[in-house]
């Protein structure tokens, strides 16, 4: 049964960091009447407003969307988990909930890549405005937008002493990775606001909603996107079981990620032609960039024993986790309201290289993603990984059915100069774990182990265990109209269509430095003073550090 309703000025698909922040600023004005559709159901509950729970979240079918990866040639085969938000906030609601921009120099590329208006000096007034930064660098920093951005208390002694170590090893530090600096080690910026998860559905969302202009369909799930010729009318749509149609009048804003959205742009025939015909969908506009481009960042679990007990080991009992609940739950703080990446480090792996190249986060436990102790003792770990592989994958439709499984092949590591820049990341990491600041707290290494030195040696670690850090991006590249594989101009229009854009971070030309969820809700917030018909935000004349 199919049921039709009213018409709105605008759809927004998915009610995530993008998504979220477009409700909220498209409905600011009470002028538009917005529609938002989100698959995902209700975030009440500590297992996600709990800082310290990240983990279950991520790894609830309720929550996570469950995708993997195709078998990965150059990892063994394995099959990487691709955890996406399935949840009003979408993956800020599941995240790690670290705050990153990115680096200057990312959104520089941007522009010169075709993104014309996308450079640093443009999206840094964008950033300024989502924020509310609690001990950020003055000047640099928003101090009044939605985003709540605190810093953790950094009590365990390992997070001063990485940053001494760090030091003495010839890295830089820095107060504010996300200030004049990104260069160094220091405090970490966290999405945390009075011991909760500060997701987009509490920054934007629960906000808008107290807007008549909004209406949220949760339980809902997109089909496809309907087309009149190549204008963009409506949306079909299952909702609680009743498959409906929503029509827009202005515009459909597809916000649904990297994964998704992609997929529901190949189901409404705009893709490679090649693979629409394969899948019996009627093309629309031939796209071939439609789920070309697929980047992630990938990392190692890089954990060293302590000599000390002074890591987060003591706490992994029942009795201290139960404590810990409790005083989260009557009181908002303790070791619950902290995700404990408290500190994060961006260095250059060679003096020649532009701008940082490695991202570390610091963990005072050696444990793993799914909340298993790699040791039974104490122990702490860094996640380390490269920042921008040259490997590509894609995202590809395999029915015309939206319940089968998509092709999500990320081909990790697929490209040689991957393998140097990861050595790098294992060999820069023990110069850090051997400086004086850090002698009396390392013991042996875990993984990879003190035997594991040779390039073979470390090249078998990382196809064993690297792991990928959850920032699948690129998928709708934004660029030039003359550039076959953009997907998107630099006003997020899918070219060749009308009325249809994306704003999500599938549009990124390339991944930025860091955490990408930041970056993602800037994009919501930039693209909807374009979908308004506002000038943009005046170019910042700072000037970030670059040497």
């Amino acid at each position: 049964m199919e049921k039709k309703i009213s018409t709105f000025d605008y759809i927004i698909i998915g009610a995530g960091s993008a998504g979220s922040s477009l409700a909220f600023r498209l409905t600011e004005e009470k002028k538009y009447k917005v529609a938002l559709l989100e698959y995902g159901g209700s975030d009440f509950g500590p297992l996600i407003q709990m800082p310290a729970a990240l983990s279950y979240p991520m790894n609830m079918k309720r929550y996570n969307w469950g995708y993997t990866s195709e078998p990965e040639v150059h990892l063994n085969g394995r099959k990487l988990a691709c955890p996406r938000g399935k949840v009003i906030g979408g993956s800020s609601s599941i995240n790690g909930m670290i705050y990153v921009r990115g680096n200057a120099c990312d959104f520089d590329y941007w522009e010169k890549s075709g993104a014309k208006g996308w450079g640093f000096s443009d999206v840094l007034p964008y950033f300024i405005r989502q924020e509310n930064s609690h001990g950020g660098e003055q000047g640099w920093r928003g101090i009044s937008g939605p985003v709540h951005i605190t810093k953790g208390i950094r009590e365990n002694p390992l997070h001063d002493a990485v940053v001494r170590a760090a030091s003495e090893a010839g890295f830089l530090t820095t107060k504010d990775y996300n200030g004049y600096q990104q260069d160094g080690f220091g405090p970490a910026d966290m999405t945390i606001w009075k011991g909760r998860r500060w997701s987009t559905a509490n920054a934007y969302l629960r906000p808008a909603l107290k807007s008549t202009k909004l209406k949220l369909f949760k339980n809902a799930l997109v089909e496809k996107i309907i087309f009149s010729n190549k204008t963009a009318k409506g949306v079909l749509f299952n909702h609680n079981g009743i498959n409906k149609t929503l029509y827009a009048s202005r515009e459909i804003i597809c916000s649904a990620g990297s994964i998704s959205s992609p997929l529901i742009l190949q189901r409404s025939g705009i893709g490679p032609s090649k693979l629409l015909k394969k899948n019996n969908v009627e093309i629309i506009e031939n796209r071939p960039g439609v789920g070309e481009n697929l980047q992630d960042h990938l990392e190692v679990y890089f954990q060293v024993e302590s000599k000390k007990p002074i890591s987060l080991y003591k706490h992994m009992n029942p009795i201290s986790k139960a404590f810990i609940g409790m005083q989260w739950l009557l009181f908002k703080s303790g070791l619950g309201a902290t995700n404990h990446f408290e500190t994060l480090g961006f260095i250059r792996s060679k003096s020649n290289i532009p701008y940082p190249d490695i991202q570390y986060h610091l963990l005072p436990v050696a444990i793993n993603y799914d909340g298993s102790s790699a040791i039974k003792g104490h122990g702490f770990q860094f996640h380390v990984g490269p920042m921008r592989s040259k490997s590509r994958g894609w995202v590809r439709i395999t029915s015309n059915n939206l319940k089968l499984k998509p092709e999500i092949k990320f081909n990790y590591m697929s490209h040689p100069d991957d393998w140097e820049d990861f050595r790098n990341c294992i060999k820069i990491t023990r110069k850090i774990l051997n400086q004086p600041s850090l002698s009396k707290f390392c013991g042996k290494e875990i993984q990879p182990g003190n035997k594991k030195v040779s390039n073979n040696d470390i090249d078998e670690f990382i196809r064993e265990k690297a792991q990928s850090a959850y920032h699948p991006c690129g998928t709708m590249k934004m660029g030039s109209i003359n550039d076959p594989m953009s997907v998107v101009d630099p006003e997020c229009k899918v070219i060749g269509v009308q009325n249809l854009r994306v704003v999500d971070a599938s549009i990124f030309p390339r991944i930025t430095n860091g955490n990408i969820n930041a970056p993602s809700i800037m994009a919501g917030e930039k693209a909807s003073d374009m979908i308004l018909g506002k000038d943009p935000l005046p170019r910042s004349n700072l000037t970030p550090f670059k040497s």
